[in-house]
């Protein structure tokens, strides 16, 4: 067994979002520049897979499928709102995204890894049921859950996102799935609007906390918040199979929301969840990229993130 595998793709360098848009190609050129160095030389690389249709479904109807995907242009970018944006590649790489996700549980279920990070875009966590928004296109850790709980049998399947920003897509997808749970820091009052502590989840559906942090949240409070509400929560759930939707834009230099994170902070969360993991979900880990937007901070944060993985 491998500890740590990462998974990517070439092809999410080609999904262009136009001049000047924060969630672009350099974000993962700047994660495989750190991951060329020694340190990470022998850790397996993996080409994401695209997602089938079929997992897809789980998490979307086939009208939002078939909407995405007919919306891809044939040249030059595609606006679906203000923030979200197609080019000609931009299908294949969101089918990649949402693969990888689940080729990652599939990696981890069957024992070939203990966990699995996933280095591709577009992000997925603002992507609705219905509705592709906040440059997502696919729910990418919501397909992962659903994959890991219908596809493997896992019974238990836990998502949590430290993005600082909500996830309201895989909160929507997940709201009404039983054996699901999903929990979130993010800042109060910043985009997408939601999630608020009395979404809670659906009933007979997943169990949903959602710990708002006012703008300027530094180490001491983002801690707190794990500390005090969310790890006794996931901890009292007992996962069987854990999913991270890892952003990184919590940090003080990102340009997207106002926390006041440093790179070891990202450090202590991960060694935090994969305590949980190791205590419950025997060790089984499945990391996502999901935002951060300036590109030093990101690679920094997501090499922190692997090195603790990589001794998970």
């Amino acid at each position: 067994m491998s500890s740590t595998v990462i998974y990517t793709h070439p092809v999410c360098l080609d999904h262009d979002t136009g001049e000047y848009h924060p969630e672009c190609a350099d974000r993962i050129r700047a994660i495989n520049h750190i991951l060329d160095h020694e340190e990470f030389m022998y850790v397996p690389r993996e080409e994401a897979p695209p997602a089938t249709v079929e997992q897809i479904l789980r998490a979307h109807p086939q009208g939002h499928y078939d909407r995405v995907m007919a919306a891809v242009p044939a040249d030059g970018l595609f606006e679906i709102d203000g923030d979200t944006m197609l080019s000609p590649r931009s299908g294949e790489a969101a089918l990649r995204s949402a693969g990888g996700a689940c080729a990652a549980v599939d990696e981890v279920a069957t024992g070939r890894a203990r966990n699995v990070f996933v280095a591709t875009r577009p992000p997925g966590h603002h992507a609705e049921r219905e509705r592709p928004m906040g440059f997502c296109l696919f729910s990418n850790a919501a397909i992962a859950a659903l994959h890991a709980r219908d596809a493997h049998g896992f019974k238990r399947v836990a998502v949590v996102d430290f993005d600082v920003h909500h996830g309201n897509g895989t909160q929507d997808v997940l709201w009404d799935k039983p054996g699901t749970f999903y929990a979130s820091t993010h800042q109060a009052d910043a985009f997408p609007y939601t999630g608020t502590p009395e979404e809670t989840g659906g009933e007979g559906g997943a169990v949903v906390v959602n710990v708002p942090l006012p703008a300027g949240t530094g180490p001491e409070a983002f801690r707190a918040a794990y500390t005090d509400i969310i790890l006794p929560r996931l901890a009292a759930f007992a996962p069987d199979f854990l999913i991270l939707s890892a952003g990184f834009d919590a940090h003080a230099a990102d340009p997207m929301a106002h926390f006041r994170l440093q790179v070891g902070d990202f450090a202590w969360l991960t060694r935090q969840l994969l305590d949980i993991a190791k205590a419950h979900a025997g060790r089984r880990v499945v990391s996502l990229l999901e935002g951060g937007y300036d590109t030093r901070a990101l690679a920094a944060s997501v090499a922190a993130h692997i090195r603790v993985l990589m001794e998970g």
